[in-house]
């Protein structure tokens, strides 16, 4: 069984997609797989379905559409279940690998350690891999709920670190040519991220764009301005500084 969260929520059983009909359905299975392995409370389930208002016949709503669930992911052969009931509520059972959140998560950590030993090329790979397994807007549908949507939030903040990250191990192993187009395609998504313009600024100048690069000061400069009547931190503004002065520490590779 494989569960995937990172993008619309979609089950995979034996090469197969299973269809997971009813919208309050969807928002129980995603609950769970986000506190996979963990007990979720009846309460908590009510709320992400129906808010500060559920209906008077909540809880056996609830016990419908986790029967439901529970009859869609046990096999044929009679096995036991994922879904457990545990006191207060239920808890879904995962293996290793099952869930794409997880494999996500290990193989950011394994970015980081590479990282942190100077193990670029071995961070790219995790880093890259990590990535690959977005499939789009995280549960875009199914935003309501406390749950869903702080884990969608966090989740999001997670993979803009881990495209800082790429980026500069990517500076870091000299690749800034092939990183200008990707660091442009980052500044469009992230127009008030200010780390993207920096990485671009640096890139652009290690490419021989000096001028370019410092375009992308002024860029950001009116992008800040325009939406948050900001002027840029300190650090964009460094990079602007030693770009003007044709800073000599630009050209190493711990520059980034």
């Amino acid at each position: 069984m494989k569960y995937e969260v990172l993008g619309s929520l979609r089950v995979v059983k034996d090469g197969r997609a299973l269809t997971v009909t009813a919208p309050k359905m969807e928002i129980v299975l995603a609950t769970m797989l986000i506190r996979a392995d963990h007990v979720v409370s009846i309460e908590q389930l009510i709320t992400e379905i129906w808010g500060s208002s559920p209906p008077r016949r909540a809880t056996a709503a609830l016990y419908v559409y986790v029967s439901q669930l529970r009859k869609l992911l046990t096999g044929s052969g009679g096995e036991k279940g994922p879904i457990l009931t545990r006191a207060p509520g239920y808890v879904l059972r995962t293996s290793v690998d099952e869930l794409d959140l997880h494999v996500f998560q290990r193989l950011i950590a394994e970015g980081r350690e590479h990282k942190r030993h100077w193990r670029y090329d071995e961070a790219r790979v995790a880093f890259e891999k990590a990535l690959a397994l977005w499939r789009g807007r995280t549960l875009s549908n199914l935003r309501e709920g406390p749950i869903i949507t702080g884990f969608v939030h966090w989740l999001e903040e997670v993979r803009l670190e881990c495209n800082e990250m790429l980026v500069e191990v990517n500076l870091r192993l000299g690749r800034h040519r092939e990183l200008v187009s990707v660091l442009h395609g980052l500044v469009r998504e992230y127009p008030l991220h200010e780390q993207f313009y920096r990485q671009l600024m640096l890139a652009l100048y290690r490419s021989e764009r000096r001028a370019d690069a410092l375009a992308v000061y002024q860029s950001a400069r009116a992008t800040l301005n325009r939406e948050l009547g900001l002027e840029p931190g300190w650090q964009l503004g460094e990079m602007q500084q030693s770009i003007l002065a044709a800073d000599a520490m630009l050209d190493l590779e711990t520059a980034v």
